[in-house]
């Protein structure tokens, strides 16, 4: 197996990951029981921390389904120990993401894991590496709306309530982001391998450009209408409400939260 030849410490989880881990589960803590006196900090440092996670578990689905594809040049990388510092630039992996979520509640794709697709064999596979990181934000979507779609929301405290709604919503405009089809993006990855080679050359280009150009849609009030009701049905299909969504954001952004989200019940 290609795994054979990764070294044990190259599989082993970074402490960096491990102490974000703890962040999250702290934090966590303090939303749920209140224990904070500020509960929207609490919820800022649970959703960021819990963020910061989904974007590592993002590159390492990526990293390990490359090396199941034959690239075991992920391991000396370090991109299978969950650190996100090895995930290409801490400014694009990490700040940017999170300061896109302060500023318009928007998740942002993170750094990126480089592939030898070199080593990568199958038009199939490389497919699925480039779906592997968007697969996950769906599947912690999932997680963090089960309250949701279970309707078991009985007992779980409206802070709480609020900060999965918020966080679901990340997952989700993550996912939606990395599968659309452009030049740079997750979504262009998994078409790439059926496109014919004349396609490829002259869409490379636009690679490095790709992300801008989609915030830049964005900007555009119809485009960012259909996306957000795109991301609305999503969040509806998964039991969670407007108001959830509305007031996990509010609190997260503790320094300016809605009096409506901080009086309900």
């Amino acid at each position: 197996m290609t795994t054979a030849t990764i070294r044990p410490g190259d599989r082993r989880v970074s402490p960096v990951f491990v102490g974000i881990l703890a962040v999250t589960a702290v934090t966590g803590w303090a939303t749920w029981t209140g224990f904070a006196e500020q509960p929207g900090v609490a919820v800022f440092l649970f959703v960021t921390a819990a963020w910061i996670v989904s974007l590592c578990l993002h590159e390492y689905a990526h990293a390990r389904t490359a090396l199941h594809g034959g690239d075991i040049s992920v391991g000396a990388k370090g991109y299978l120990t969950l650190n996100p510092m090895r995930y290409t630039h801490a400014l694009l992996s990490i700040v940017l993401p999170v300061l896109f979520v302060i500023m318009g509640g928007i998740g942002l794709p993170g750094g990126a894991v480089f592939i030898e697709r070199g080593r990568v064999r199958g038009r199939w596979r490389h497919s699925l590496i480039s779906a592997a990181g968007p697969l996950t934000n769906v599947l912690f979507a999932v997680v963090c709306t089960a309250p949701f779609w279970l309707d078991a929301l009985d007992g779980v405290p409206r802070e709480f309530r609020f900060a999965l709604a918020f966080l679901a919503l990340l997952q989700v405009t993550a996912a939606i982001l990395n599968f659309l089809p452009v030049p740079g993006l997750d979504g262009y990855g998994v078409v790439e391998p059926w496109l014919s080679y004349g396609v490829r050359r002259q869409l490379e280009p636009f690679a490095p450009f790709g992300l801008l150009l989609v915030f830049a849609l964005l900007w555009v009030p119809s485009v960012n209408a259909v996306f957000f009701d795109a991301v609305d049905a999503v969040l509806r299909a998964l039991g969670t409400g407007d108001f959830d969504t509305y007031c996990g954001f509010e609190l997260f952004r503790f320094w300016d939260t809605d009096e409506i989200c901080a009086v309900t019940p």
